[in-house]
């Protein structure tokens, strides 16, 4: 799908972040657009960027983890705007705790959000993209669906299943000849509100200074811009590659999972081995 001037994309989680950033940039290359995300006003925020950019667009509060609304919306953007031609299953959120410690409130929160939304939005909206004769599935994984990381067993979990899922459908669609292209998408580190709307331990429980020092971890290791990541998903969705990197780190991290299967594993050991110690003398 190398030109999208004319297309219809649907984006879930597109009130902040990588969402947002690519509602704008699919406008400007004259897409229309079907904008969904649980915060209205975020939601809206990103509607009003729209409106002096000449495209059509519709919008829609949506909890992805919901999956009778996630086909009723499905459903409503192909009545408003008479296709659909890529859907972009973005929305996720974080968590942070331990195996042992973590709540199957917590686990299940994040699963029904980051993995559930991506097979409801994903199933929902094939049909159409096949109706439409051109289509493509854009399945946001991370970096963390190639390595697991200590206190991310959850968010691993969620974004392990999602590469898994996303890759076994791009070989179905292959098979059967489908005019519909797959991509997986693994950012590596985007400068977001992900880790500051996401949850530390139980929730409720997480003192400010936790939050405060994850925030700040996180913003020190994210170096990539929203509108970067955008754009390097419209080049891969432009250029079909089954999967998408994001981030000089997301390169980094593939070279060396793929260099260390397991030994990488180590390595994450050891700078969190150091990072407790220097945080705690």
């Amino acid at each position: 799908m190398k030109n999208l001037q004319g297309k219809v994309a649907a984006i879930t989680g597109a009130g902040s972040g990588i969402g947002q950033a690519l509602a704008v940039e699919l406008a400007k290359l004259g897409c229309d657009l079907a904008l969904s995300d649980k915060n209205e006003a975020g939601l809206q925020d990103t509607v009003g960027q729209l409106q002096s950019m000449g495209t059509r667009s519709s919008s829609t509060v949506l909890d992805v983890a919901d999956r009778a609304a996630v086909y009723a919306w499905a459903d409503q953007v192909v009545a408003e705007h008479g296709r659909v031609n890529l859907i972009f299953n973005n929305a996720g959120v974080a968590l942070s705790e331990t195996v042992e410690a973590m709540t199957y409130e917590n686990l299940e929160w994040l699963m029904n959000i980051n993995f559930w939304g991506v097979v409801y939005g994903t199933k929902a909206f094939l049909p159409y993209l096949k109706q439409a004769g051109e289509g493509h599935v854009v399945n946001v994984s991370s970096v963390f669906g190639m390595i697991g990381v200590p206190t991310q067993s959850a968010y691993n979990a969620a974004k392990f299943a999602v590469r898994g899922f996303t890759e076994s459908l791009r070989e179905e669609m292959e098979i059967e000849g489908a005019n519909v292209m797959v991509s997986c998408v693994h950012p590596g580190g985007i400068k977001t509100n992900i880790v500051r709307s996401g949850r530390i331990g139980e929730v409720g429980k997480a003192s400010t200074s936790d939050r405060d020092k994850m925030v700040k971890m996180f913003d020190k290791a994210a170096r990539t811009t929203p509108k970067q990541a955008a754009l390097t998903i419209i080049d891969g969705v432009r250029k079909n590659k089954p999967r998408i990197l994001i981030g000089a780190d997301a390169h980094v991290i593939d070279s060396v999972q793929r260099l260390l299967p397991t030994g990488y594993q180590k390595l994450l050991v050891w700078g969190a081995k150091r990072n407790f110690d220097k945080h705690n003398r």
